[in-house]
């Protein structure tokens, strides 16, 4: 781990670009200064954060719903609940493949069928909606992993304290709010800090997708990043760029790590 992290360090103050061979000249911060001054920079960051917010609330309510919904005993639960965790195991290239050919073809995808069947005009999702397309596929393969998370906090809840609070009259959005909703907190917690963490690096979607256009609609600082290094072929401002990403991902984890251990001191 140290050996690479040295080596990307080295490079980002160099002046390396597999297009100009020769000596590499120390240049301090240029590198830096080239990728934040970049005019993608400021629209990766506002798309990473958006891809990242809004993933993480899309799986923590649904998560929470769907946790909530097979919790209950009912006939096939079993089977629900690995249909429901599946998706998780699919690699993110295939889900981008499914989600860019079998979903939102805007010729033969489903979305285009229903669309057709209603008599309404299909839509070209990654032409038109390409940021909220990579959302809605990143969303899908992590809504598991929440699902799984709420489901193992709701089996150790205490059915006693919920059985009082029904004989005390308390409707289902009380027993949600005052019962469920803070057994779950610590939960919560552990699935924002992990999503962050992971999301930061979302990468194969937009690549197999939306090729982080149109423009720069959909790109995200891990493929601004992708983008210097092999398709500018400037190793410096790459280096400067991960080197970005992994302080912006230690910052997040920090202070996630530090809000879940305040919840575990509860």
């Amino acid at each position: 781990m140290i050996v690479p992290l040295l080596m990307t360090l080295y490079f980002s103050v160099i002046r390396y670009n597999l297009m100009q061979p020769g000596e590499h000249e120390f240049i301090g911060l240029m590198n830096y200064e080239f990728f934040v001054t970049d005019p993608s920079f400021s629209t990766a960051v506002g798309n990473t954060l958006l891809l990242l917010g809004s993933v993480i609330a899309i799986t923590v309510v649904l998560g929470i719903a769907i946790a909530l919904l097979v919790n209950e005993p009912f006939p096939g639960r079993g089977i629900v609940r690995v249909l429901l965790i599946s998706p998780f195991f699919v690699m993110p290239t295939v889900n981008a493949l499914l989600w860019k050919h079998m979903m939102m073809n805007p010729i033969y995808g489903v979305f285009a069928q229903i669309s057709k069947a209603v008599g309404a005009q299909p839509i070209d999702w990654l032409t038109d909606y390409p940021l909220f397309s990579v959302i809605v596929m990143v969303a899908w393969q992590w809504l598991p992993f929440a699902i799984l998370i709420f489901i193992t906090a709701l089996q150790s809840m205490n059915r006693e304290q919920l059985e009082a609070a029904r004989m005390d009259g308390a409707n289902a959005v009380q027993q949600f709010r005052f019962l469920v909703l803070p057994h779950l907190s610590r939960a919560i917690a552990v699935v924002v800090m992990i999503e962050m963490i992971f999301l930061l690096s979302v990468f194969a979607e937009i690549f197999t997708t939306t090729g982080g256009g149109p423009g720069d609609a959909s790109t995200n600082i891990a493929f601004l990043i992708f983008k210097q290094a092999l398709l500018n072929f400037d190793v410096g401002v790459a280096s400067a760029g991960a080197l970005f990403a992994v302080l912006l991902a230690n910052v997040a984890a920090v202070f996630l790590i530090r809000m879940v251990g305040k919840n575990l001191e509860r």
